[in-house]
């Protein structure tokens, strides 16, 4: 976003789209730099993506392995939004702010245990049938 926050807001159209692209990118960006778990999870999609492309299943399977790491992905940015906001508001424990990064992790766990029962689900038949060979 710009300095002041309004770059996005005052367009329209495709330059409006351009400007969002840009913010996204920044916020991607400054996830990967600052914050480890969002770097795990990256992480974790970089070898599992290969992998569900590999896989002998459904699209509509692989498509569900791919998008549950995207969402544990999305997940973790929305956490690490909530907490940069906290941060901002106040360095100082706070009970409130504590249920904010709590119910924030909660989510990101959540997030991580579907994309994990996927992953189970659909892969793990067809790693037994390959380990019993």
């Amino acid at each position: 976003m710009s300095e002041n926050g309004d770059e996005v807001k005052r367009s329209s159209g495709f330059r409006h789209f351009v400007n969002a692209c840009k913010n996204s990118y920044a916020g991607f960006r400054d996830g990967l730099a600052r914050e480890m778990a969002i770097r795990q999870i990256c992480g974790a999609l970089l070898v599992l993506l290969p992998i569900s492309l590999l896989l002998p299943v459904s699209a509509l399977e692989r498509l569900i392995l791919i998008v549950t790491m995207m969402q544990a992905i999305l997940v973790e940015f929305l956490n690490s939004a909530i907490e940069s906001v906290v941060d901002r508001i106040s360095l100082e424990r706070h009970p409130l702010s504590k249920h904010a990064k709590d119910f924030g992790s909660v989510a990101t766990g959540i997030a991580l245990l579907i994309a994990a029962l996927c992953w189970v689900v659909i892969s793990g038949p067809i790693l037994i049938r390959w380990i019993s060979k």
